[in-house]
């Protein structure tokens, strides 16, 4: 069994926006697209901020624009509000399912 290095970096994000992961075991670099894609799509402002804090908002705009292959209708326009300099027709989400439809399943 892989030992947890007590020296990586953590989010300061409350594990109940993780209720589906080990939060012990997870690589919060690696697993930048997942935990930014969380946030934006459930958390509120003060995770955005921690989310801009711990991974540069850089970093989070480019995810959002270029990185992220699904949100929610909600979680784009989630992110337009958090990020006003993103306009919707530049989130790589929302023109890969352009007036497709899409289920819960």
């Amino acid at each position: 069994m892989k030992k947890v290095n007590k020296n990586k970096r953590v989010p300061n994000i409350h594990k109940r926006y993780f209720w589906d992961i080990n939060v012990l075991k997870q690589d919060w670099d690696k697993g930048y697209l997942f935990v930014i894609g969380r946030i934006i799509e459930r958390g509120g402002q003060q995770e955005v901020d921690e989310l801009i804090r711990f991974y540069g908002r850089d970093k989070v705009i480019k995810a959002l624009r270029d990185e992220i292959t699904f949100l929610p209708n909600y979680g784009i326009d989630n992110a337009i509000g958090f990020f006003p300099e993103l306009k919707k027709e530049e989130i790589l989400c929302y023109l890969n399912r352009k007036d497709k439809p899409y289920h819960w399943l």
